[in-house]
């Protein structure tokens, strides 16, 4: 009992910290780059609202994913030429991404489905199977710890092993590669890297390209393989635990995927919790569920509390560059 229940908790987290961690890494290769990203829960709505549409209307998966990398591209695309080219506030423009999404989503979906707000759920071939089953099947043969590796890390679909791969690649691309290095002075030290003979404009652009490419990885991730259909405010603030990751993880991508783990294992213990009993000295009774509910959240407040006085964040973060004459 105890290999299944761990086994499942394992395989929860994992499944429930994909969004986080996508959105983490496109929050980090954006803010490395010296451009603040407070749109991200936009970003990731309306691209959940895109997969779900294109999804439903076209019954392709590739369309439906297409569509959700063409709408996170734009608005990064908006946020750069609205920030990057015209140094406008980073800060209103991540907001007004994110309201703008809140409430645009909402319209649109009532104007084409008539749903309240709400898509039809997308037709099974546009889900994502399970992979890796046979692996599974193999893995229960090994004695005492068998089930439980079989449980945890097999059976999930391509983006959750994608996603921990993608860790790597933007480890890779931030700390090995001359583009991560010059990436990184640009947040650091653009007045460097422009004497350099690099345009910090572009590599802001190019950043959050790739931000916006993750996003919308982010955003259909939660219709291809959480909920079937797109729902009004579907994100409940993953683009902010993800902001909150990203810091408490010092804008690096290995410490956001740490920090992304430790929110989808309180939310995935919190399914698990749901009627649990009180202890004795507390009146007996069963935990309020949505105290349960709001365990990923308070911890959200309490790292943001705690941790944002503490980390270093880029040095140009959230200041635009004013090329010198």
């Amino acid at each position: 009992m105890d290999e299944v229940f761990i086994g499942t908790v394992v395989a929860s987290t994992l499944r429930v910290s994909v969004p986080l961690i996508l959105c983490a890494l496109a929050g980090v290769l954006c803010e490395r780059a010296g451009v603040i990203d407070l749109g991200l829960e936009g970003k990731m709505l309306a691209t959940a609202f895109a997969t779900a549409a294109v999804g439903v209307a076209t019954g392709s998966l590739a369309l439906a994913l297409l569509a959700a990398v063409a709408v996170g591209l734009a608005l990064s695309m908006l946020h750069g030429y609205a920030c990057v080219s015209h140094r406008g506030d980073q800060v209103v423009l991540g907001m007004a991404i994110t309201m703008t999404a809140a409430g645009l989503t909402v319209v649109l979906g009532i104007a084409w489905f008539s749903l309240g707000g709400q898509t039809p759920p997308v037709p099974e071939g546009v889900r994502l199977d399970g992979w890796l089953g046979g692996l599974g099947e193999a893995l229960k043969a090994l004695p005492v710890v068998g089930t439980t590796l079989a449980l945890a890390f097999t059976g999930h679909n391509a983006m959750v092993y994608g996603a921990l791969a993608l860790v790597v690649a933007v480890w890779w691309l931030l700390y090995r590669t001359r583009f991560g290095l010059r990436l990184r002075a640009a947040g650091e030290n653009p007045a460097m890297v422009d004497a350099a003979g690099v345009s910090v404009k572009a590599l802001r652009y190019q950043a959050l390209a790739l931000n916006g490419v993750l996003a919308s990885l982010a955003g259909a991730y939660l219709v291809l393989a959480q909920n079937p259909s797109f729902i009004p405010h579907m994100t409940a603030g993953r683009g902010y635990m993800a902001l909150a990751a990203l810091i408490f993880g010092k804008w690096h991508p290995v410490g956001a995927l740490w920090a992304c783990l430790l929110f989808g294992f309180l939310d995935a213990i919190s399914i698990r919790l749901q009627g649990a009993a009180l202890p004795a000295f507390l009146g007996g009774g069963q935990v309020p569920v949505q105290a349960i509910q709001a365990m990923p959240y308070v911890l959200t407040v309490v790292l943001l509390a705690g941790f944002i006085g503490s980390a270093v964040a880029p040095k140009a973060l959230g200041v635009p560059y004013v090329k010198e004459r």
